[in-house]
């Protein structure tokens, strides 16, 4: 399989990225000589490693017929002081609202994602400490 994407230079530090048909503006900050007229690659980092894990997840439930009413995925990154500002550690907060939804199903499909299906965090892991918490209907659930 094979994925592609590409970014054209615009200004500064603007580029018109393409991916999947889609069309985008990535940028840097004021400070780094950028306009803001987009976000930051290293955050789309953490966007995809929510966007992978998640649509795993959503999968999986689906298949255990769990129904669930809402499901958010948080991340914060802990980055670098030095360049490169690599990430040294990445949480991920999973979010989940609904009846009748029972936490080992929740557990079991995050670990299936964790461990088998999501390539994101397989990419990531192997350097980058990654935690996750699960908080079901505004309750932190144990491990």
């Amino acid at each position: 399989m094979k994925l592609e994407a590409s970014i054209e230079w615009q200004d500064g530090l603007a580029f018109n990225a393409a991916l999947d048909g889609h069309e985008f503006v990535i940028d840097g900050t004021p400070e780094s000589g950028g306009r803001d007229l987009g976000p930051r690659p290293k955050g789309l980092t953490l966007v995809s490693l929510a966007g992978c894990t998640g649509m795993d997840i959503i999968s999986i439930l689906g298949k255990m017929r769990v129904r669930v009413d809402r499901f958010r995925i948080e991340t914060e990154a802990l980055t670098a002081e030095e360049h490169p500002r690599k990430f040294l550690e990445i949480r991920i907060t999973y979010r989940f609202e609904g009846p009748d939804i029972n936490p080992d199903s929740l557990r079991k499909a995050i670990s299936l994602s964790e461990e088998k299906y999501c390539g994101i965090r397989a990419t990531l892991s192997p350097t980058v400490a990654i935690r996750h918490e699960i908080v079901l209907n505004n309750e932190k659930i144990p491990g």
